[in-house]
């Protein structure tokens, strides 16, 4: 049955930062086929950003889906995109009838013709990987907040065993360094003062700059570093094998680049890393950390890790929490391992039983949250800048983010602006700070 072309849209994206920014600009494609956004309850399309990288997030989708009736006994129309439409495509609208559009983190910029062809009563999938790149059919860029993602870089040729990104994303593939400076420069014009750049491997971006110079990740952030208007810059996720020599002595002399490195190492054991196909030991990670700090003593150190996987022991995991504390983590993300179908580690001996993996990941969560609690405690005192990027809940306060990415909470400011505060008491998970008398004056 045929329905009207959608007039309103509304785009709900789960999981990784990059799924943030493809989702963002959806939007502003939906935007510029002149559709307007509106919430979740009214619109009359509904896009679903999907993650694939544990089972609960994909099934999180498909009870959206369900949700998505309408009291009047109507709906939305539905897209599905992201990595589960990849993994899945027709499979989702025979397990979801209501849905009406499947499309692929690669093509993305063929919603308008997939919505169009939804329109006349049959489900429009697209999941291929174009060898076009599809940011040179997608709409100019806008900023609209003071932080803004900016993708450099997608895809992986790691294969980690336990992983679906080469299977969803593709191959790591480069964007070209003009491409990106014009980006950059329209998301400065519209109003951000911190770009983060953004890549499933973000430090294996290579590219030639204008006059044909081969470059790596440092040579872009020191270009982006003379863009007028950038303050800050920041960069997410990095593999441990493609931290070159060039980037991690930008950590010491750019100055715009932020204290800040999210490096995962996803388990302490090196019999684990190798069947996860990391390609890496602890020590070499580990001396990867001496090395950024070293440059600059102040960075504050992320991490990934993965708890559970198919045959860890319970002393394998003791290393884990070695590497925890000899690390010393400002903040970082831990799971429990989860099966990805058509992955190695799927199909793998020695699965480990959930309840110990749940029990595992309390422990480690316990020690991680121990060490951003004394990380944000040891920031009590010092002065910093923080951008100002939303209302706090009381009047007249704002939230803000500090050089090592922390959230501080302070009285007055503009949002987009850049001010001084001492931070005065921490938190678990936040910092207060007060404007310096002069400052706030």
């Amino acid at each position: 049955m045929t329905r009207p072309l959608p007039s309103t849209f509304h785009v709900k994206s789960f999981g990784c930062q990059m799924n943030v920014y493809d989702g963002a600009r959806m939007g502003e494609l939906l935007e510029a086929q002149g559709l307007s956004e509106a919430d979740a309850a009214d619109a009359e399309l509904v896009v679903l950003n999907t993650c694939h990288i544990r089972e609960k997030a994909a099934e999180k989708v498909y009870s959206d889906i369900g949700r998505l009736a309408r009291r009047d006994g109507g709906r939305p129309m539905i897209a599905v995109a992201g990595c589960v439409a990849q993994a899945e495509g027709a499979e989702v609208p025979r397990r979801a009838h209501a849905v009406d559009v499947v499309v692929g983190p690669q093509a993305y910029h063929n919603l308008p013709a997939l919505i169009a062809e939804a329109a006349k009563g049959r489900p429009a999938i697209d999941t291929g990987m174009p060898a076009a790149s599809k940011f040179d059919a997608l709409p100019g860029r806008r900023a609209g907040n003071p932080g803004a993602f900016l993708t450099v870089q997608e895809g992986c040729d790691k294969f980690c065993t336990y992983c679906v990104v080469p299977y969803t994303r593709g191959a790591e593939i480069s964007r070209p360094w003009a491409a990106i400076l014009d980006e950059a420069k329209a998301l400065v014009d519209g109003g951000a003062r911190e770009i983060t750049l953004l890549g499933q491997n973000v430090n294996a971006w290579t590219g030639e700059d204008e006059t044909g110079r081969a470059q790596g990740l440092d040579g872009l952030i020191r270009a982006l570093d003379r863009l007028p208007g950038l303050a800050r810059i920041r960069y997410t996720t990095s593999h441990p094998n493609d931290m070159s020599d060039g980037l991690i002595a930008a950590h010491g002399d750019v100055a715009s680049l932020m204290p800040f490195l999210h490096l995962p190492v996803q388990a302490g054991s090196d019999r684990i890393l190798k069947a996860m196909n990391r390609n890496h030991d602890v020590a070499a990670y580990l001396r990867l950390i001496d090395r950024v700090r070293a440059v600059r003593p102040d960075i504050a150190v992320s991490g990934d890790f993965i708890v559970g996987f198919p045959g860890e022991t319970e002393t394998e995991f003791e290393e884990t929490l070695a590497v925890v504390r000899a690390a010393n983590y400002a903040q970082a993300f831990s799971f429990k391992y989860s099966p990805r179908t058509g992955t190695p580690a799927a199909t793998m001996a020695d699965q480990v039983p959930g309840a110990v993996a749940d029990e595992r990941l309390q422990q480690l969560q316990a020690l991680l949250a121990e060490q951003q609690y004394a990380f944000n405690r040891a920031t009590v005192g010092r002065r910093c800048e923080i951008l100002i990027e939303r209302s706090g809940k009381r009047e007249g306060q704002r939230l803000g983010k500090s050089p090592w990415l922390q959230s501080v909470l302070v009285d007055g400011g503009a949002i987009g602006d850049l001010i001084t505060v001492d931070i005065t008491s921490a938190g678990p998970a936040s910092l207060m700070g007060e404007r310096p008398a002069r400052a706030a004056a």
